[in-house]
């Protein structure tokens, strides 16, 4: 019915009532329309005319037809006027999706004056730290990153798209900086983020999460206690700085203690991420902006000193115990034997988990070997040590210089007893001294009776043998028993003088078995606490 109104306004029939009360019907058809008209009323009152006026009428209703659409264009701008719109059958996301995208150029820089300058911001967020490298000097690490520049082809007026003013577009239909990381060594597994956010004045939002797979300097010597610091260095591979520039989304401040997103509950800990801008040339041609981040970390220690250190410092202490047994046993020699094997496995067990290089080795590799070093000095003085305690037939008499040495000189500076403590009434001795004693000397004097082998001894010193020759020189008795006598008081006066012997060398071993323990004691517990207050340096770094 509303487009019956306009035409027949073009048409123009009104009623009109006439002079006699009828109504009349006035056409408003132009002038052509009304000759066609009249023409086709004398058509009616002649027949001759029959044939020429039936083209006539044909040319009307083509006339008629033409009228049409200019009749729809009147009605639509009088409903404008009326202040009516129409509801479009397009969504606005799809209208300024084909607005934006048409003619767009995704193969140049989006800039209308090709002297303007891109500037994309970058920001980094550290989400987790994956696998650190040591042989490889590789990092993993899982970032959240997020770049943003102006794009001045994609700007729209949100009143004429229903108040739109984001969209997200497919990010290979638009141009993208390519913005690489320099220290990438291998593709992550990155999930693919397929569009971008684009704002109405033209700023472009690309946020995306990376596996990152970079080349990182790492310093092992501190292990387990060290800290690495690894560089993220974002640059455009190719355009110059004049074409695209770099700079940081946030402030450096809250780039540096941002784990927000860190997942730490890992082996390393996220101490903190600093940022730096540079210009970067080769040589001297132009420059290109790049934009550094410097992620530090370091690692969690507690399980290396549970499963690697303490370990290591029982065996020590045990072998440190191992002094307490006499030096004249055998079973020291066992037993430090015993703890240098099971050192040897343990070394065997943890060398998977130290970090292997090339470069250089970790200072707790150092402190395993010197552990070992150190059980196998201490094994070989043990083994000097029962050399010495223990008598031998053919030896020889302890050395002045050694006696000057160690039973005058280290008895006082080790505040060890005087000379008494190594009389003949201690055990040890006494126990030296029966080894000597054999079945044969036994047999000899319980065969000339009773009488104190001492007395004998003394009584031979004073040489009464002129006097019994001379009373009974024709006795071949008292010749055979002189004979004995003299012979038996040989064996005792060799006897005690191995005795003597046997003596003065179990005084320089115990003498010396002190000296070397408390030295041993000495550079253990210096290297100890050389190694654990340069482990808390570094710690509290």
């Amino acid at each position: 019915m509303q487009r019956e109104r306009p035409i027949a306004r073009l048409i123009g029939r009104s009623q009109k009532p006439d002079g006699g009360g009828k109504v009349s019907q006035e056409c408003r058809l132009p002038p052509c329309s009304g000759s066609l008209l009249r023409g086709a009323g004398s058509w009616a009152g002649g027949s001759q005319q029959r044939g020429s006026m039936r083209a006539t009428m044909l040319a009307a209703l083509g006339v008629l037809l033409a009228l049409l659409p200019l009749a729809s264009t009147l009605q639509s701008q009088g409903t404008r006027r009326g202040g009516w719109m129409p509801e479009p059958t397009e969504p606005a996301l799809h209208r300024l999706s084909h607005y934006l995208l048409a003619h767009y150029q995704k193969g140049t820089r989006p800039v209308r004056d090709w002297r303007t300058t891109t500037n994309v911001a970058i920001d980094l967020m550290v989400y987790a730290i994956l696998s650190v490298d040591e042989k490889n000097q590789v990092l993993t690490t899982y970032i959240w990153y997020r770049q943003h520049w102006t794009d001045e082809f994609l700007r729209w007026d949100p009143a004429r798209f229903d108040n739109l003013t984001q969209i997200s577009l497919p990010a290979e239909s638009i141009w993208v900086p390519d913005i690489l990381i320099n220290e990438f060594v291998d593709v992550g597994k990155s999930p693919h983020v397929p569009y971008v956010y684009v704002g109405h004045h033209g700023e472009v939002q690309n946020l995306k999460p990376i596996q990152v797979m970079t080349a990182c300097s790492l310093d092992i010597y501190n292990f387990p206690f060290d800290v690495q610091n690894c560089s993220l260095t974002f640059t455009s591979w190719l355009h110059h700085i004049r074409d695209i520039n770099l700079s940081l989304w946030r402030q450096p401040e809250l780039v540096k203690f941002d784990r927000s997103v860190f997942m730490n509950q890992g082996e390393w800990e996220l101490l903190y991420v600093l940022s730096r801008f540079q210009e970067f040339s080769v040589k001297s041609s132009d420059s290109y902006a790049e934009m550094k981040f410097y992620v530090v970390i370091r690692r969690r220690p507690l399980f290396y000193t549970v499963s690697l250190l303490l370990p290591s410092i029982f065996l020590m202490v045990m072998d440190i115990v191992g002094f307490y047994l006499p030096p004249n046993s055998g079973e020291r020699v066992s037993f430090k034997i015993t703890l240098l094997l099971g050192y040897s496995v343990f070394l065997i067990i943890v060398s998977d988990t130290l970090p292997a290089t090339a470069v250089g080795t970790p200072l707790i590799g150092i402190y395993f070997v010197v552990c070992m070093a150190l059980l196998v000095i201490s094994l070989t003085e043990t083994i000097l040590i029962v050399r010495l305690v223990h008598k031998q037939d053919l030896q020889p008499h302890v050395p002045e210089w050694v006696k000057h040495l160690l039973l005058e000189r280290a008895t006082v500076l080790l505040c060890i007893q005087d000379g008494r403590t190594f009389s003949p009434s201690r055990t040890q001795s006494l126990d030296i001294s029966r080894e000597v004693e054999n079945d044969d000397s036994a047999a000899k004097l319980s065969h000339h009776g009773s009488e104190d082998p001492r007395e004998c001894e003394a009584a031979g010193a004073v040489r009464p043998a002129p006097a019994f020759a001379g009373q009974a020189e024709g006795s071949p008795l008292m010749h055979s028993v002189l004979r004995e006598i003299t012979a038996i008081r040989q064996f005792l006066e060799k006897r005690e003088e191995f005795r003597d012997v046997a003596r003065e060398w179990l005084q320089v071993g115990y003498v010396l078995d002190v000296l070397l323990f408390r030295a041993y004691l000495a550079a253990v517990l210096a290297y100890s606490i050389t190694l654990g207050t340069l482990w808390s340096v570094w710690r509290d770094a």
